[in-house]
């Protein structure tokens, strides 16, 4: 903190030839700081998986085996369910078998015509490629049929309760289990539309657990409504927070914090705003001078209050000595330690000295 003396003042000449016979009003000045006003936004979140989905049989048949358990973690491709798929393997092979022949067939006409002559017609030769590629096809729909004879998990998560068990009979409209990939959760949240345009993705956000332990966590804010509701003025946002250690849940609600930053105005400390019939203003100090602006309160930060008025930024705020301005009066700065024994009488005003 800086000690600013105030010098004469040239504004007002009544003031300026009473100032002349005076020693210069001793105060400590701060300098101005631009900073962004913080709006805390508080609303309620409903939170879902990163990816969540409920499985479901493609095709119909027996189930012969259910391989996990309600809340395992599984990995993707993990077969989960299988149903009786005797039919469809004896399928695969015997389309594997007529691939083979046709495959075999047509090595021997290409070989045949490469080695003695244009003994093979080219009708020939054609009528075994369409039959090797009728063959590949069959292969390839046996295949799909056999893989849809295993239910198998999309992608890493946790799967949810089931009621299939092995010899049940299910069908393409039977639920087998869900699965959630909850290592990252998706918090969905209204904001009044007083705050369109202040919140942007990539925005922090802190959420904290409606319970006795108040679990808390952060995450970054990822989507953003394209409208406002006209019922609710407000406007739909979406947050991503990591699941690490996952002590959430997907369906859980949270309070859900937000602290936004607005326009900058000038910080100065709050004893250097002060109330008078016309309202808040402050002093600063130019060329050894003290001036008095005219100020509206914005916002109190930790001991420092934003305000509206007309300061740039580096201006020399009084923070100690307000009680002794006067418009255009003269000032010199010091310290506060320096002011206070000046106030005890240990320094003596300029005027006294000698």
């Amino acid at each position: 903190m800086q000690l600013v003396a105030c010098g004469d003042s040239s504004n007002d000449n009544s003031l300026q030839q009473e100032s002349r016979g005076r020693a210069a009003v001793p105060v400590v000045v701060e300098t101005v700081q631009l900073k962004p006003r913080q709006t805390r936004v508080e609303a309620v979140g409903t939170a879902r998986a990163y990816r969540s989905v409920s499985l479901f049989p493609e095709v119909a048949g027996e189930v012969v085996e259910v391989n996990f358990q309600p809340g395992d973690r599984v990995t993707k491709g993990d077969v989960l369910v299988a149903l009786d798929s005797r039919d469809e393997k004896l399928a695969l092979e015997l389309a594997e078998l007529r691939f083979a022949d046709a495959k075999r067939m047509l090595d021997r006409y290409t070989q045949a015509n490469s080695s003695v002559g244009r003994t093979v017609p080219e009708t020939t030769i054609d009528t075994a490629r369409t039959t090797l590629d009728s063959t590949r096809i069959e292969r390839d729909r046996a295949s799909i049929a056999l893989q849809r004879r295993f239910i198998t998990a999309p992608f890493d998560g946790f799967v949810g309760i089931t009621d299939i068990d092995a010899g049940d009979r299910i069908d393409a409209t039977t639920e087998i289990t869900t699965i959630d990939d909850r290592s990252v959760l998706l918090v969905r949240f209204d904001v009044p539309e007083a705050f369109v345009g202040r919140l942007q993705t990539g925005d922090p956000v802190r959420i904290e657990v409606w319970s006795a332990e108040r679990t808390e966590a952060r995450g970054t804010v990822v989507d953003l409504g394209s409208r406002v509701d006209p019922l609710s003025r407000a406007f739909t946002a979406r947050a991503e927070v990591p699941n690490t250690n996952d002590l959430l849940r997907p369906g859980m609600s949270f309070r859900v914090e937000l602290n936004l930053t607005g326009k900058a105005f000038p910080a100065v400390p709050e004893v250097a705003l002060q109330w008078g019939a016309e309202g808040a203003y402050i002093w600063i100090v130019e060329n050894d001078t003290a001036r008095r602006v005219p100020a509206t309160l914005v916002q109190r930060q930790e001991g420092r209050v934003l305000v509206d008025a007309r300061v740039p930024e580096g201006a020399l705020v009084v923070g100690e000595g307000v009680q002794s301005m006067r418009n255009g009066i003269a000032v010199r700065t010091m310290d506060a330690e320096a002011l206070a024994r000046d106030a005890r009488g240990v320094l003596m005003p300029a005027a006294n000295e000698g």
